[in-house]
């Protein structure tokens, strides 16, 4: 069974269904503005699920989509989410230039505390695009006066990954906490064990499973992500992508809101801040 003393944290990566960085050779960032946005009725039925079980969560959202729908964001705010950055136009931390990525998270900052008129302690990088690579981000993270990162997924993927880094928070800078997306260790190799693709194409009882795993046996909170567009099966599909993205992207969208329903239900949820950062920061005070 779940455990039920441990709070897990349930986060939505806020960006629309073109910004995905699969779509990025397909979608130029130039048709952004010509394109349907579907995140506000998205948004909208997420915090109609949420409020109906009494949950709060942490919604990473992108300064380019805060700006649009600033009412969204104030929203989310008064009905009790923390509300953390994705970044400002949802750009690969590993493709950018130190100085680029620095503009970027600060602007985020700056738009989504303006908005929100609250303050943005966490950022997560789009496509989980920190790594061994481009540690340097975690300066910048500093600099910008972010409190906590949760951008690192210690897993090997095509796309993102660096599986030999910690499965759980620690502090990455002095002040900056990583908390990296939650795994299971399974014979020397960390499985994904967080929400996103793996969860809409895994059955729900091994999702289920490996979530309880990381709360029963290493007795840790966990951290479940997914997208508005995932629940979305309305949203316009894109021409010309490989098969692989097609699958990656569109699989079981049409049950993810259920099995959303039904994990929501067997867990017990909080935000990132007050999960982490509050335990985490109690913890070096008594050290």
């Amino acid at each position: 069974m779940p455990a039920v003393t441990i709070t897990n944290a349930l986060t939505i990566d806020v960006e629309d269904y073109f910004q995905v960085s699969a779509f990025a050779p397909h979608i130029a960032r130039s048709e952004w503005n010509t394109r349907e946005c579907r995140v506000e009725r998205n948004i909208n039925c997420i915090l109609e699920m949420l409020a109906h079980r009494d949950i709060k969560a942490t919604f990473f959202t992108l300064g380019w989509i805060a700006e649009r729908y600033p009412q969204l964001v104030r929203q989310i705010v008064q009905e009790g989410h923390e509300l953390a950055s994705h970044g400002y136009g949802h750009e690969r931390a590993s493709d950018q230039t130190e100085e680029a990525f620095f503009s970027d998270i600060h602007l985020a900052k700056v738009v989504l505390e303006d908005l929100a008129g609250s303050a943005v302690n966490g950022y997560r990088a789009p496509s989980f695009s920190i790594g061994a690579g481009n540690l340097w981000a975690f300066d910048c993270l500093a600099r910008a006066g972010y409190r906590y990162s949760s951008s690192i997924y210690p897993i090997r993927h095509d796309h993102y990954g660096m599986p030999n880094s910690p499965r759980f928070a620690y502090e990455v800078r002095p002040g900056l906490v990583e908390i990296p997306i939650t795994t299971l260790r399974v014979l020397n190799r960390n499985l994904p064990s967080s929400g996103g693709g793996y969860f809409r194409l895994l059955p729900y009882a091994l999702s289920r499973w490996m979530l309880s795993r990381v709360n029963n046996d290493d007795r840790e909170s966990g951290i479940f992500y997914f997208h508005p567009w995932e629940i979305d099966t309305g949203q316009p599909r894109i021409a010309g992508i490989s098969s692989k993205t097609r699958f990656r992207h569109y699989v079981n969208i049409g049950r993810m809101q259920g099995r959303l329903n039904q994990l929501l239900g067997d867990f017990k949820w909080g935000r990132m801040d007050r999960i982490f950062l509050d335990k985490f920061t109690k913890h070096v005070t008594a050290t």
